[in-house]
């Protein structure tokens, strides 16, 4: 019996998302008994990379447009250059990431994950981590930035890079098996 059984997972990623942050994530939840979706700009598959290469493709469940956010009990959001600049850009996608918020869903962010988080208008007053060249973005949204492995604030779990992720998927499962955060639909509906 895994510690996520009954429970769905969203992961909202698009072309140029960092291979490893979708499919390293992905098994962690999957493996503790949760069921995942992905969840995209269009329907289809999406392009993997492996830093600036190509990687595998992955099969989307969801278009964005389509997806339901009260259907899902936490989310995530890969990294890679490309995928959360595409995602940060499509209203959809910016929308689906509020509805976790407004409900005090668990977040997971890694690496360039958080950019979206910033036009979804969800992390003024928060402490967060992400690659080091988003801090000032970060910091410009109302966000205090720190340099750590892994850090959460009111069920938004956000780490640095891939060498963070057995870190990160630690601390994403324990934050789904908690479930909502009050605290974090509170800080974002102000």
């Amino acid at each position: 019996m895994g510690k996520l059984d009954g429970k769905k997972i969203a992961f909202l990623a698009t072309d140029g998302v960092e291979q490893v942050e979708l499919t390293s994530p992905w098994e962690a939840v999957k493996n503790e008994g949760a069921e995942v979706e992905l969840v995209s700009l269009e329907d289809g598959e999406i392009q993997g990379f492996e830093h600036l290469d190509h990687g595998d493709k992955f099969p989307v469940d969801k278009k964005v447009a389509d997806a339901d956010p009260s259907e899902y009990d936490g989310l995530v959001l890969p990294g890679g250059v490309a995928n959360p600049d595409f995602l940060r850009g499509d209203e959809d996608a910016v929308a689906f990431v509020k509805a976790f918020a407004a409900a005090g869903k668990p977040i997971g962010a890694i690496c360039h994950g958080p950019w979206t988080l910033i036009d979804a208008g969800v992390v003024d007053g928060l402490t967060l981590t992400s690659w080091p060249t988003l801090k000032t973005d970060l910091q410009n949204a109302g966000a205090t930035w720190v340099d750590e492995e892994v850090h959460v604030d009111k069920g938004l779990t956000t780490s640095r890079n891939p060498d963070d992720l057995p870190a990160f998927n630690a601390k994403i499962v324990e934050e789904f098996c908690e479930g909502v955060h009050q605290e974090l639909a509170e800080s974002t509906s102000s």
